[in-house]
């Protein structure tokens, strides 16, 4: 069963992401809190959304997205920032329940794109993605700027008040 969370899913959401970080080789790079996630999904302006992906009543995975815009399409879209089943739930549809929810409401909405990102050695998850017909975008590279080199570039801003 697919459902949106809510806030008693926080821990949960919380435990799998820790969980999605040692997957992904990054256990330490995890550091959100549960104040933090909570007022991100569920504060007077959420920033994120979150579907629980449930099976005997307990969570087993889940989809943590929020909507992003194409200027080109003049659309919003999804972004799909997490998603994660559990390995004792993984082979039963969860994962492919969730991006097909995620789908829908792309459709319901009008949003013109869903997107996300995947390691380029998480094979399992590429090959899943493909059977599903998404493609990659493979003339993009995605750029980050973190840390100090963030902070840098702040500092050399000339907008009061951003």
């Amino acid at each position: 069963m697919i459902r949106a969370a809510s806030p008693d899913d926080v821990p949960a959401i919380l435990a799998m992401i820790g969980e999605l970080a040692a997957y992904e080789r990054e256990p330490e790079a995890a550091q959100a809190t549960e104040p933090q996630l909570k007022e991100a999904l569920f504060g007077p302006q959420p920033a994120a959304f979150a579907l629980i992906a449930e099976a005997g009543g307990a969570p087993v995975g889940f989809a943590l997205w929020f909507r992003n815009f194409s200027t080109w399409t003049g659309t919003h879209g999804v972004y799909l920032e997490d998603l994660y089943v559990r390995p004792e739930a993984r082979g039963d549809g969860h994962g492919k329940a969730l991006l097909a929810a995620l789908a829908e409401i792309c459709v319901a909405r009008g949003y013109a794109r869903f997107e996300w990102s995947v390691l380029d050695w998480n094979e399992p998850s590429i090959g899943f993605y493909r059977s599903i017909g998404a493609r990659p975008m493979d003339e993009w590279t995605v750029f980050r700027l973190t840390g100090e080199a963030l902070h840098n570039l702040a500092a050399t801003s000339r907008v009061n008040g951003a």
